[in-house]
């Protein structure tokens, strides 16, 4: 029997011995709430069209139905995109086009997930890439967008990034056997794979490749990056030759993304003195000719921008909190200057998230997506040119909700180094005492600059109301506060992630949200390693915890350059060959750092197809636990045999990874008894 099939023997032994001491004891509240989770949700419902060329393209849910049917209806009156655009039905309405069925395509698959659909200049074809295993290997195939009908083979092995490059021309990236993304492609729609055109083959096993479009839909960037450096190649559609030309160069530290507008493209520099970036702008045809635009800030740092024909939006952080600036830009063919005033988009809560949503080059309206802890997802059109925003659709959460109910704030702990560290925080106004005795569930990720923002989770209100506070502690490691907050938290830094972890677990105890009998944590992936070492380093701060998809065997992993992603890594957590990382990094690798000692209730899972984290890791660090543990608390392992590292695919199969580690908690706690009642 191989490593691998043992390895799986073992994991549904495990799971066996979890049935008997945890599932069959809480299986009732497990479906209790699942049921609730899924009661919250609309299934029978169509999220906001955006208007392209002659379609309006939506994408719509049925109700029983796990995937998304992607529509469109023919814009049946040319005109000005405005916030009050709105597509038409009725029996007088253009019909509606079913161009994909995710339900039908996932039909005989445990898994399956559409990672990039992308319609053709035309509108004729439409390319998408699939995965029904759950390790982000995926097939794209190229339909006809009436029909439905396949055009030529699929393309396998592949990411899912893609492109079109005109009508009959497809851009793709492959990976290599570690899976780092380190081919770009030139596919010919009619002809075999095998003769497809490699543009670019990057060599450094450090680096890998991305894909984005331009918003003017007249440039591909090509993308090549490691945690420190990225550099740009872009390919002009208009130009027959199809070949990649460098854009920015690679230069150590030197970190650029670009779009295009009109006669020039516009880049966003990071360097080691310009650390959260400047805006700046090119000549297509004298790219050393740059003018900044949007200079370096000490206390802002910009994530990212979106091009229009007149106006460009920035996306910012300050203070912790993202904003969203628009610019009106000078007419095209002018020369561009640094850009003055610009006109900020109000929003109400003290903490929340906002992301670009897609938007039309052409227009005056940025559509953005935004939400908080109270606030379910909504979806904004703003005009640019009178500063008036449009709420178009607030995700309807059944079972009578009301956003009054709950309270949210924005607190700082004060970490070991006296940084402060923000803490979003939501709980239901009518159901806490705050006197030390309420149940917490403290969420935390803090690696690769990620910035967790408090966004709105359906999920999170079955344990809110039954009275749970529910935290997330945004820790150094992530982009929350800028990059500078990232780099310290990686490297030889990373222990300042742990220890703002505890700083912020500590705070919650000394103001009275929780005791350290009712304070529970999670955290997944990078976030597992954050919950693997603060186990090991205070499990007496905790009575719970949750692991999920844990990268907890950092120095063997990081040691090993076969293993997928690892080389990608070594910017991240260092490379342990050096005397210096090895020694850190196997100082807090939570595998290497288990000891004799007492552990709250753990529960931690795995993927079996998992690319990003192989499924031994958490299966070491539990077998390893159980060696070591002094306690008689809960342990339990969770092996997903059908999914990666997201989870099942399915929208309610999704939920029910949820309902498990909800109903753990509330086992952990001695509150599995609590029922829907209580919520009344």
């Amino acid at each position: 029997m191989n490593t691998r099939v043992c390895l799986v023997a073992e994991i549904a032994l495990d799971f066996t011995f979890c049935v008997r001491l945890f599932v069959l004891d809480a299986k009732e509240l497990e479906g209790e709430i699942f049921a609730e989770m899924r009661a919250r949700i609309k299934e029978d419902d169509i999220e906001i069209p955006l208007r392209e060329g002659n379609y309006y393209y939506y994408e719509r849910t049925l109700t029983g139905k796990e995937y998304t049917q992607h529509c469109r209806r023919l814009v049946p009156i040319d005109g000005p995109i405005t916030v009050h655009d709105v597509m038409p039905t009725g029996p007088d309405a253009p019909a509606e086009h079913i161009i994909l069925d995710e339900n039908v395509k996932a039909e005989g698959h445990d898994y399956y997930n559409i990672g990039a659909l992308e319609v053709s200049p035309s509108g004729k074809l439409v390319a998408y890439a699939e995965d029904t295993k759950g390790d982000e290997i995926y097939t794209v195939f190229v339909i006809n967008a009436e029909s439905g009908q396949y055009v030529g083979q699929p393309l396998k092995g592949i990411t899912s990034d893609i492109g079109w490059a005109g009508d009959d021309i497809l851009v793709y990236i492959t990976m290599d056997s570690i899976f780092r993304s380190d081919k770009v492609w030139l596919h010919n729609l009619g002809s075999d794979q095998s003769h497809d055109i490699c543009l670019y083959h990057e060599k450094d096993d450090m680096f890998s490749l991305g894909l984005q479009a331009s918003e003017s839909e007249q440039y591909l960037f090509v993308q090549s990056g490691s945690a420190d450096t990225n550099f740009v190649f872009y390919l002009d559609l208009s130009n027959q030759s199809k070949e990649l030309v460098p854009l920015t160069p690679r230069v150590y530290g030197i970190d650029t993304e670009a779009s295009h507008r009109g006669n020039h493209f516009y880049i966003t520099r990071r360097s080691e003195e310009f650390y959260n970036s400047e805006l700046v702008a090119c000549p297509l045809d004298n790219i050393t000719d740059t003018t900044v635009l949007i200079p370096h800030r000490g206390s802002v740092k910009i994530q990212g921008f979106q091009l229009f024909e007149n106006h460009i939006a920035v996306y910012e952080r300050e203070n912790g909190v993202p904003k969203v600036i628009v610019y009106r830009l000078p007419a095209t063919g002018e020369s561009v200057g640094q850009l003055q005033g610009g006109q900020a988009i109000d929003f109400v809560d003290p903490a929340y998230a906002v992301e670009p949503g897609p938007s039309q080059f052409h227009s005056n309206v940025i559509r953005f997506y935004y939400s908080s802890m109270r606030t379910p997802h909504s979806v904004f059109d703003y005009d640019m040119d009178t500063g008036v925003s449009v709420l178009k659709n607030i995700n309807t959460v059944i079972g009578g909700f009301n956003p009054s109910n709950y309270v949210t704030e924005r607190k700082w702990s004060t970490a070991s180094d006296w940084t402060q560290i923000p803490i979003s925080i939501l709980y239901r106004k009518d159901m806490v005492k705050l006197d030390g005795s309420d149940p917490v569930l403290l969420d935390g990720y803090g690696s690769y600059e990620e910035s967790v923002d408090p966004g709105f989770s359906g999920s999170i209100f079955s344990l809110v109301d039954r009275g749970f506070i529910y935290a997330i502690a945004h820790i150094r490691g992530g982009g929350e506060m800028g990059r500078k907050w990232y780099e310290d938290g990686k490297l030889l830094k990373k222990k300042n992630t742990f220890t703002d972890f505890i700083a912020c677990a500590e705070y919650l105890i000394e103001k009275k949200y929780c005791s350290r009998e009712t304070l529970c944590i999670q955290g997944r992936s990078a976030g597992g390693l954050l919950i693997g070492a603060v186990l090991n380093m205070r499990p007496d701060l905790f009575k719970a915890a949750v692991a999920g998809v844990p990268f907890v065997d950092v120095l063997t992993t990081m040691l090993d350059p076969t293993i997928p992603l690892t080389t990608g890594e070594w910017e991240e957590w260092g490379d342990p060959k050096k005397e210096e990382y090895y020694y850190y990094m196997k100082s807090y690798s939570p595998v290497d750092n288990v000891k004799a000692q007492e552990y709250p209730h753990i529960l931690v899972t795995a993927g079996l197809n998992d690319p990003r984290v192989m499924y031994s890791e958490p299966a070491k660090f539990v077998a390893k636990l159980r060696e070591l543990k002094t306690d008689d608390n809960l342990l339990l392992f969770k092996c997903d045999l059908g999914a990666g590292h997201f989870s099942k695919s399915g929208r309610f199969e999704s939920l029910r990874e949820d309902a498990f580690t909800y109903a753990f908690i509330l086992k952990a706690l001695g509150m599995a008894s609590q029922t829907k009642a209580c919520l009344l």
